[in-house]
């Protein structure tokens, strides 16, 4: 399924595709920003205040910075963004396909000679791979900024010193790994999501079932897929 999808990329601008592609875009991404504002703003805040009263123990506060700007690049932003769309956007598609099996409309599909992989994975796809470390990048920055509000009300930590800080120690690879991890997960979300609701068997307790593993499953291969990345480029 997913290797026919990447193949199928190359039609993505075809007519009919590069409707539901655009739709996919604005589900994943403009859709998904109120929720992705609230929790990278509020993520940010926890880790600062955590952080900085450890480290205000020691009069080494000012580093709150640092500790914020590289949690966030490296794993709390894209694994904060997986989870966000895998809740929201991942169990809306294995319940849109789902619901798509259980009632025959892709088996309809393919007796009108369309793709189901083509018509429904592809678009899905192209959004969340494109979408992803965009989304991620905008959670890093949301974070870094509670971050700071949390320094300077509450720490006593000037906003320049905590940007400061925060530039000095993270670094163009933390970055590029971070990214890496989002373009990972949105493989990972689009795959999952699919896969169960391609499999979904007994009507609507099925596509429940399906929309319940979808997030379960993605759950947890974020995490995996997560802690590998960064062991294979920090070990």
């Amino acid at each position: 399924m997913l290797v026919e999808a990447i193949w199928f990329m190359q039609f993505a601008f075809g007519k009919r595709s590069k409707h539901e592609t655009v739709t996919q875009f604005y589900i994943t991404g403009i859709k998904s920003l109120g929720v992705i504002t609230v929790v990278a703003l509020f993520t940010g805040m926890i880790l600062a205040l955590q952080t900085g009263l450890e480290l205000r123990r020691y009069g080494q506060e000012v580093y709150i910075g640092s500790a914020v700007a590289v949690s966030m690049i490296r794993e709390m932003g894209p694994f904060m963004t997986g989870l966000i769309i895998s809740a929201s956007v991942g169990s809306a598609i294995a319940a849109q396909i789902g619901t798509m099996t259980v009632s025959e409309e892709i088996s309809a599909l393919e007796v009108m000679s369309i793709n189901p992989n083509r018509f429904l994975v592809m678009p899905r796809l192209v959004a969340l791979v494109v979408m992803m470390p965009i989304l991620s990048v905008y959670t890093n920055i949301l974070g870094i900024m509670g971050g700071a509000l949390v320094g300077t009300t509450q720490l006593g930590v000037s906003v320049q010193a905590y940007m400061d800080n925060a530039t000095q120690f993270a670094t163009n690879k933390d970055l590029y790994v971070g990214l890496f991890k989002a373009f990972l997960f949105g493989i990972v979300i689009t795959t999952v999501s699919c896969h169960q609701g391609f499999m979904t068997t007994e009507g609507a307790v099925g596509v429940g079932r399906a929309t319940r593993s979808s997030v379960i499953i993605s759950f947890l291969t974020i995490l995996v897929v997560g802690y590998m990345v960064t062991r294979m480029f920090y070990l």
